[in-house]
């Protein structure tokens, strides 16, 4: 347990967070490869001239995936760029083939040469300052951030990661120049509301100072582990990112704490 203290445990200013703005724009691209990296996670690889001037500077950003919907309406969900480069023209994206709704059904469809729009990302939050350590927590829909954190991170980085599966064959690899520790936390898709398993899994973690902790799950589920972490350990909010991705039983919803 974590002195209550918060100037003792945490004399390091509070990390940056600097919003960058991108043009809002567009994009047209095709699918260039279909993957399944787990059973429940595909990975599908888009590339098209329009990706040139693509701009994500972020591990956590978002584009909107439009495809057609029911009576000619658009329908748009946000999704995390796993990986993108502009040489190539090409952009990586995994989808969680749980969730229902039409853009995983699209993936779930998804051949080579199938068209795909995007817009954005709007914007990125860039966290700088003294952050010499990440612990990243969060669920199946936080993986593709989680992953490209830490497939990003340099030689000089710490991360602990707490994720998540429902099942060992949903636990993902990553190549990465940081020091990373990996823990696997299982439960049933259908108990993906519930945080306790997660809470548990922090508990055994001993989180020191200049720790910047980044938090992405069901919206309850985030609530519960920041309360946690800020009332039973004592850790400063200002050294906490936390995001809903997800909304128990409200489609294409999300909650930004």
């Amino acid at each position: 347990m974590m002195d209550n203290n918060q100037s003792t445990i945490h004399p390091f200013p509070a990390p940056m967070i600097e919003r960058v703005r991108h043009e809002l724009r567009r994009r047209s691209l095709t699918v260039e490869s279909v993957t399944d990296i787990t059973p429940g996670m595909r990975r599908i690889v888009l590339r098209g001239e329009d990706l040139a001037d693509f701009t994500s500077l972020a591990p956590d950003d978002h584009i909107k995936i439009i495809v057609p919907g029911a009576g000619g309406v658009e329908e748009r969900r946000d999704y995390t760029p796993r990986r993108y480069d502009n040489a190539a023209r090409s952009l990586t994206l995994d989808f969680a083939l749980h969730e229902a709704g039409p853009v995983t059904q699209w993936a779930i469809d998804a051949q080579p040469g199938m068209p795909l729009e995007i817009g954005g990302p709007r914007g990125s939050a860039v966290v700088a300052g003294s952050v010499k350590r990440w612990l990243l927590i969060g669920d199946e829909t936080a993986l593709p951030a989680i992953g490209r954190r830490i497939e990003e991170s340099g030689a000089d980085t710490t991360i602990v990661a707490i994720a998540a599966v429902a099942a060992p064959e949903e636990e993902q690899s990553f190549e990465t120049a940081a020091a990373l520790t990996t823990r696997w936390v299982y439960r049933p898709l259908s108990d993906a509301t519930n945080a306790e398993p997660l809470v548990a899994a922090l508990a055994g973690i001993d989180i020191v100072p200049q720790t910047f902790v980044w938090i992405a799950a069901e919206a309850s589920v985030v609530r519960a582990i920041r309360a946690y972490l800020t009332e039973e350990r004592g850790y400063p909010l200002s050294w906490i990112k936390a995001s809903g991705y997800w909304v128990k039983g409200k489609a294409d919803t999300s909650e930004k704490f």
